[in-house]
């Protein structure tokens, strides 16, 4: 296993963490990568839904010939 820490998390954010990972038949660590994978992912998004700013508009604009 790669190096580990302990994080400190309210007894029922452990709690649902240890059933969600039994349920979906993974460990524990799998289970929160994969809960942060799915956070990026999601913080990407925001950020590609966000409405361009005036230099990306100009940039979209400009000629390319």
């Amino acid at each position: 296993m790669n190096d580990t820490t302990t994080i400190r998390v309210s007894r029922s954010t452990r709690d649902a963490l240890n059933d969600l990972a039994a349920r979906r038949g993974e460990t524990l660590t799998d289970t929160v990568s994969r809960a942060v994978r799915l956070l990026e992912q999601e913080a990407i998004g925001r950020q590609l839904s966000a409405p361009l700013r005036d230099d990306e508009l100009t940039w979209l604009d400009a000629d390319a010939g």
